[in-house]
């Protein structure tokens, strides 16, 4: 049984990794992994991946509700609450400040050299926790067939949820994987586009409405999320061009914690500080409603023998998964030598020497920093 920590304790680390977290989910859970298994041991490796196969099954912000599971874990309802407010706030609070100088002086400050020297580090991060957790979700040589099975159909475009629910069953099926059945399934649109358009101001209520449909519904990555935006917002409702849309996107991409903290971005636009905190609420009030209700239930879920199979399938296709969208990111961040080289040094290391991700974020930044005052990118 995990022991149970303070709450001083539990906001004192997920504050620390809103401010540091980079990357996406993928690289969050890197993250959360690094410290929370192998620095605190508030769980165990294979806990660890049950929560990581949990919330990819769940709607909504997949990273923030690991850092909620995690925080129910080690503090019950009061951790739950503590660790997820306290992983998001940071993003929220800056994200807010980016949307008044975007307001106030009609442009986003630049931060293309701190992103820059940001991203290979998270590659190198999450290089070592997909290796970490992939030691542990693929128990067996036909664990590891499935997992690349699924890597082949997410290239394919075989939509992520499918692809969990599907490996969870055929694995719950077959027991041993000995035989993997080829499946074929459409993909249906997980979100129908919400609220009737009004003219004139947007409230403060009509945002979080929104926000809340969204967050209770949407599956899959932040790219999903950006079509929906777009779909919504954009085309249907007018009430966001698509050029504050795309501003919206490279805020929340400069920002660490979690990308949904777009809602934050746009709330702000459409209804100024009401909007912004209603927005949040309504984005990420589901996700602590599903952890709420789920978390009692997956450890007894583990010890019944067929349900534990359908975790084990569930598993190796998030760990999967992980490494497909890990494979994306580096392709789109190592884009000349310099990254590279950072992305080396990195993984050196953290694979060799075990240095914190926090102090490698940091001098990423200050590398990427440095490295655009000098003209080298």
């Amino acid at each position: 049984m995990e022991q149970r920590g303070t709450l001083p304790e539990i906001a004192r680390e997920f504050l620390r990794l809103g401010f540091v977290a980079y990357g996406g989910a993928a690289a969050h859970i890197a993250m959360m992994e690094e410290r929370f298994v192998r620095q605190r041991a508030w769980v165990t490796r294979e806990r660890f991946v049950d929560l990581v196969g949990a919330v990819n099954l769940l709607p909504g912000p997949s990273s923030t509700e690991l850092a909620i599971y995690l925080g129910e874990i080690r503090g019950g309802v009061p951790g739950l609450i503590t660790a997820g407010a306290c992983f998001i706030l940071p993003a929220a609070v800056l994200v807010v400040a980016l949307a008044w100088a975007y307001l106030r002086f009609g442009a986003v400050p630049q931060m293309a050299g701190l992103l820059f020297g940001i991203k290979p580090v998270v590659v190198a991060l999450m290089a070592q926790a997909i290796w970490n957790l992939s030691r542990t979700a693929l128990k067996s040589a036909a664990l590891a067939i499935l997992a690349v099975c699924v890597v082949a159909l997410a290239a394919w475009g075989i939509h992520a949820l499918l692809l969990l629910i599907g490996a969870g069953i055929l694995w719950m099926i077959i027991g041993a994987g000995r035989s993997l059945a080829r499946t074929r399934a459409a993909v249906v649109g997980m979100i129908g586009t919400g609220a009737a358009g009004a003219g004139g101001a947007i409230g403060a209520v009509p945002v979080f409405l929104y926000f809340a449909k969204i967050g209770a519904v949407l599956f899959g990555s932040g790219y999903v999320l950006l079509a929906v935006l777009r779909a919504d917002l954009v085309a249907k409702l007018h009430w966001l061009s698509d050029a504050q849309l795309l501003d919206a996107i490279a805020v929340s991409q400069a920002t660490p914690g979690p990308f949904f903290t777009v809602a934050t971005f746009i709330g702000y636009i459409l209804a100024g500080w009401r909007g912004a905190a209603l927005a949040t609420l309504g984005m990420f009030l589901p996700a602590f409603v599903y952890v709420g209700a789920t978390a009692g239930f997956l450890p007894k879920l583990r010890k019944l023998p067929v349900a534990g199979a359908f975790l084990d399938g569930v598993n190796a296709a998030a760990v999967a998964l992980m490494a497909y969208v890990g494979g994306q990111f580096a392709r789109a961040s190592l884009v000349n030598a310099p990254a590279v080289v950072l992305a080396i040094v990195s993984a050196v290391l953290v694979f060799r020497y075990k240095i914190n991700s926090a102090w490698l974020v940091l001098g990423g930044a200050i590398a990427g920093i440095f490295l655009h005052a000098l003209g080298i990118i």
